[in-house]
């Protein structure tokens, strides 16, 4: 149960395998990056976070009396107060590898949401210990990878849900284009008819493989897959396999050259450029999450191109199954939690500044999901294990930042929000406060869903009285 990579859940989509032959060469007929985003464009970008990050040392307490409750229970995982980058006018700080985001707090472009987590309803502690495991209340395989993904991904308390609250509000709005991956496969973009369009990192080539250049037999080759299926069979199965072919084939035409566009080379744009310099070597982001947000800041500013005035994307950080050696011997600020929030922070710092220099700043906000939150309490190898509800962050000038949002748990084992009754399950797995249904309407509702296309969207919302977390 320890997987941190998304699967695949459906090969078996003719649009997936019309997809499949886009990847490796671009075709030659291409137009060029849009210049501006146009008037109303609004874009939605969701950074998954794999393996279940450590919320609860993302996020601290600042204030006197809580923190040293916190660093009573986290021991030698325990962030130093002093250490911690101060949110100002809050009683929180974020870990201090994540001190890149401390501007986007300042400017109010950043807001944490504290206690996130797939919910069937509003669920307390006594009904939790109440209820049989296989209550439709209780989501299922709570603190497995896998299962936890799916239903962070869906935004559902069952693991029978195949499709992503990204993909069904794209096709409830009406969408034009479907969520755009930029981090490999995952359910987040699968609705009942589309699969997410997935795109290579900046420099890869997304076309028809081995079929570009102007080489005559390469041209031939081209013209004969596009002559395969340019016409009408009238065979219903095959026709439109066909016409989910051309589809892509169009979509490789027109974004093939700015898929392939990276730092400094034809085509860049300066503003992304230098926004990302602090974390780039030659013409190569230094790391995969900053290439993803690289390409998303492309794909922002070349949305005209993409098509359609609203846009999901996807991006993913994976490492974050931090069972041991989470922090470097007594050092908790440093070793491999430490790194991925960096690397995190830094992306997302990069992204907010090319998105202010673009003036697209108030059009785009990012978001953070993951598969759970860790124990509160550390286990014997320096690090966490599985839990339950966790900490995300939100950022975008339509944030209403610089304030969080959402109910922190009390850090009490065995209290009113850890799951754990008898001493050998004090752990500290707490139970949500808001579910992911609540965060994604909050989200969608921003980018302009209707109330009708959120309950179709994410039909447990109506369990919940509060339709709207206000972080937006």
């Amino acid at each position: 149960m320890d997987s941190m990579i998304p699967q695949d859940p459906s090969r078996r989509d003719a649009l997936r395998k019309a997809l499949a032959a886009l990847g490796l060469g671009a075709v030659s007929s291409v137009l060029p990056m849009a210049a501006h985003a146009q008037s109303g464009y609004k874009a939605l970008v969701c950074v998954f976070l794999f393996g279940g990050n450590d919320g609860m040392n993302m996020v601290v307490p600042s204030d006197t009396e809580r923190h040293a409750e916190y660093a009573s229970i986290r021991r030698s995982l325990a962030l130093p107060r002093a250490s911690l980058v101060p949110l100002a006018g809050s009683s929180y700080g974020l870990h201090p590898a994540m001190s890149a985001l401390r501007p986007a707090w300042d400017r109010g472009d950043l807001a944490p949401v504290f206690n996130v987590g797939p919910l069937a309803r509003p669920l307390s502690k006594a009904q939790y210990r109440s209820l049989p495991a296989s209550s439709p209340d209780i989501p299922d395989n709570l603190y497995s990878h896998s299962d936890q993904q799916a239903l962070w991904e869906s935004a559902s308390a069952s693991v029978l849900t195949r499709t992503g609250w990204g993909g069904r509000a794209v096709s409830a709005m009406g969408l034009t284009t479907p969520v755009v991956s930029v981090g490999g496969n995952g359910r987040f973009g699968i609705s009942e008819r589309d699969v997410p369009l997935v795109l290579p990192e900046p420099g890869g080539v997304f076309g028809l493989q081995g079929m570009d250049g102007t080489w005559a037999p390469t041209v031939a080759r081209r013209n004969a897959v596009r002559m395969l299926y340019g016409g009408n069979t009238g065979n219903q199965m095959l026709d439109q396999f066909a016409v989910q072919q051309r589809s892509a084939l169009d979509m490789s035409d027109r974004l093939g050259a700015l898929v392939r566009v990276r730092p400094g080379e034809a085509g860049a744009v300066a503003a992304i450029d230098q926004a990302f310099a602090p974390i780039t070597t030659g013409n190569r982001v230094n790391t995969p999450i900053g290439r993803q947000l690289y390409q998303v800041a492309k794909l922002v500013h070349g949305n005209a191109v993409l098509g359609g005035s609203r846009h999901l994307f996807f991006a993913t950080q994976g490492g974050y199954d931090t069972h041991g050696d989470q922090v470097s011997g007594s050092n908790a600020t440093t070793g491999q939690h430490a790194q991925l929030l960096q690397a995190l922070a830094e992306a997302m710092a990069c992204f907010q500044n090319a998105m202010t220099a673009l003036g697209m700043a108030q059009a785009v906000t990012l978001f953070t999901q993951s598969d759970f939150g860790r124990t509160f309490r550390p286990n014997n190898s320096l690090g966490t294990d599985h839990a339950w509800g966790n900490h995300q962050l939100v950022m975008g000038a339509a944030v209403r930042g610089s304030q969080t949002y959402g109910v922190f748990p009390s850090m009490q084992l065995g209290g009113a929000d850890d799951v754990g009754q008898h001493s050998w399950e004090l752990h500290g797995r707490w139970i949500p406060t808001t579910s992911v249904d609540q965060y994604a309407a909050t989200l969608l509702r921003w980018l302009g869903a209707g109330e009708g296309q959120l309950d179709s969207v994410l039909p447990n919302l109506r369990n919940f009285s509060n339709r709207d977390v206000g972080f937006l």
